[in-house]
């Protein structure tokens, strides 16, 4: 983990005076976990959950929200406002910030597609097979959430053979327990 925050933090900036790093995979498949890591070994590195920004009715219709609400302010050095969505009340319940920093982590299923990758410094794919991440991910959620993952799994497939990350990403990463192998 030391070498790879070391070599984000060497990267040029990539929106404004930020380096945005993306950290994409299939749901359940760590990028949190992850994205929390890194974070800390770079002293605190802001980060954005797409959970915050998706929502029932757009798991995938996030966008503009991103691009304009919270990469328009950091690529003008200026802190982003924007609104979270409560999964449990079904609407955008608070308002959330997110700082300009040397680099900043955006972590979540779509992290790298076509319109976010143009302000990426760099992109981190998590290399674990849908099924499997999958099934980690009904395990976290329980049983109450299985119509959801039925949705979410067909949106997911639907996501990625549209606008698939993993092949232009600057690294895969596997998940190893506590520790990571990475593949640039």
């Amino acid at each position: 983990m030391p070498r790879l925050a070391a070599r984000l933090s060497s990267l040029p900036p990539s929106c404004g005076p930020v380096r945005l790093v993306a950290v994409d995979g299939h749901a359940g498949s760590g990028k949190t976990t992850l994205a929390g890591a890194l974070a800390a070994e770079l002293g605190g590195a802001p980060v954005l959950h797409l959970d915050d920004v998706a929502s029932h009715d757009a798991l995938f219709g996030w966008t503009e929200r991103v691009t304009g609400g919270v990469l328009g302010p950091l690529g003008r050095g200026r802190t982003a406002h924007y609104p979270v969505y409560d999964w449990e009340r079904r609407e955008f319940a608070r308002t959330a910030s997110l700082p300009p920093a040397p680099v900043v982590l955006v972590e979540g299923v779509g992290a790298g597609r076509r319109a976010l990758r143009p302000h990426l410094a760099f992109l981190i794919w998590l290399a674990v097979p849908s099924s499997v991440a999958w099934e980690r991910g009904r395990r976290r959620d329980g049983p109450g959430q299985a119509d959801f993952w039925r949705e979410w799994t067909a949106a997911e497939l639907r996501h990625f053979a549209d606008d698939p990350s993993s092949p232009f990403a600057d690294i895969l990463i596997t998940p190893r327990g506590a520790s990571y192998d990475a593949c640039a």
